[in-house]
């Protein structure tokens, strides 16, 4: 068993802690539209979700890999340079966990991360190769890739379901969906997850109590898939609700395309080691699939929002983080200073979020200012008991319409009588 110095011992709980945000802030990514369908029930489904994360934390290290032994140079980094990196992301994702935004997670790991270790040793502490190709390329890669595949298989699934039974298709495309879903947790669980067991097994190594290109643990594989899988039980309802009826009006056919495409990308990426962010991939497909069908539509004014706290995670978490490091650069009053300052601003923010409340018994059918503007988007709710667009067939409107329309030859028969 590693040795343990108190220092060592706070970034290896700050790190679960930031692993557990990790878990809420990216439950939307597996969950948001299983649950905005109705293909679940809002609990069932985060529950689904973390049973599956803790599972996907075993499946794979390649991503630890990357983050513990490549992307900074570990063997000029100390712990205190980690507990700030942690810092960094963790009041980033509280931050934007608070306005409802589906930042990414990685992203703000990746940029504490970066942040901390030039402010401890400069700008060679952080390898640009391993940045670029295996954090920068793929963020920009990923939403694209996914968005393009979700766009198509939505096409191709409206296209094929064409002639099918209007209920049975949408059942089946429900469990699809589900099964979908599960795959996104299980993905998100293997991709995640390891960012946090990369973090603490770089700190383990900083601080001496593992040999340097060390795998992760199984100690630490165990507590970060634990660690994420409560996070992602609580629910990031704000999130959820963004991601689920913000960005786009989907069906169970455009759900069961957005969460396939997403999680093939991911767990592709995951088997290269790419430190991904789950987050932009799943939005990248939601709006592909929400294009893919005719008549759907994307509400830009929330993309628009994503891609710039997208564009600011990293720098707004390097910084964050910097800071952090420079103050505890004054010695252990000074880390303690920076822990007292994350607990005090972690319950701020915790605070500022019950003035309005989001939970499972709101998450879905909340007014929203995205569904209230003129050209926002409706959800799978009120698209169901709402008549189609002209010109738009839709085997999901046609069965819910189906019903209604047994009734009407009574009318004329009624009148005959008379």
């Amino acid at each position: 068993m590693e040795s343990f110095s108190l220092i060592l011992a706070i970034v290896v709980v700050t790190a679960l802690a930031f692993d557990f945000t990790n878990g809420f802030h990216d439950t939307a990514n597996a969950m948001a539209t299983t649950i905005s369908t109705g293909a679940l029930k809002p609990k069932v489904a985060v529950g689904m979700s973390a049973v599956l994360n803790l599972v996907g934390a075993f499946l794979s290290v390649e991503v630890a890999n990357t983050i513990s032994k490549g992307l900074v140079d570990e063997t000029g980094i100390r712990p205190e340079v980690i507990f700030a990196a942690l810092v960094g992301a963790i009041l980033w994702n509280l931050l934007t966990w608070l306005v409802g935004l589906p930042s990414s997670s990685s992203h703000a790991l990746m940029g504490g991360l970066i942040g901390a270790a030039v402010a401890s040793a400069g700008l060679g502490a952080v390898d640009g190769d391993v940045l670029v190709t295996k954090v920068l390329l793929p963020a920009i890669a990923a939403p694209i890739v996914a968005g393009l595949a979700a766009m198509l298989a939505s096409r191709m699934t409206y296209s094929l379901g064409r002639k099918a039974d209007g209920r049975a298709a949408a059942k089946g495309y429900r469990a699809g969906q589900i099964a979908s879903a599960g795959l996104v947790s299980l993905a998100h669980g293997t991709n995640d997850a390891q960012k946090t067991m990369g973090i603490i097994t770089l700190a383990l190594i900083a601080g001496g109590s593992l040999a340097p290109d060390s795998d992760p643990p199984v100690w630490v594989i165990l507590s970060a898939g634990l660690a994420i899988a409560l996070g992602t039980y609580l629910g990031g309802w704000r999130i959820i609700r963004t991601m689920g009826t913000g960005l786009t009006d989907l069906r169970p056919q455009q759900g069961f395309a957005a969460q396939t495409s997403a999680a093939t990308v991911i767990l592709a990426s995951s088997h290269l080691g790419f430190s991904l962010s789950t987050t932009h991939s799943v939005s990248g497909a939601v709006m592909g699939a929400g294009l893919g069908r005719k008549g759907g539509v994307v509400h830009w004014s929330t993309a628009t929002r994503m891609f710039v706290a997208w564009g600011l995670t990293l720098p707004a978490a390097a910084l964050a983080a910097a800071l952090a490091e420079w103050v505890c650069g004054f010695g252990d009053w000074g880390t303690a200073l920076v822990a007292v300052f994350l607990i005090g601003s972690s319950l701020a923010i915790w605070r500022l979020s019950r003035r309005q409340v989001v939970d499972h018994t709101n998450v879905v059918g909340a007014e929203t200012p995205e569904r209230s503007e003129p050209a926002g988007v409706v959800t799978t709710a009120m698209a169901a008991v709402s008549p189609p667009p002209a010109g738009v067939t839709e085997n999901l409107a046609a069965a819910v319409a189906a019903p209604a329309a047994t009734p009407e030859p009574k009318a004329p028969s009624a009148a005959t009588t008379v």
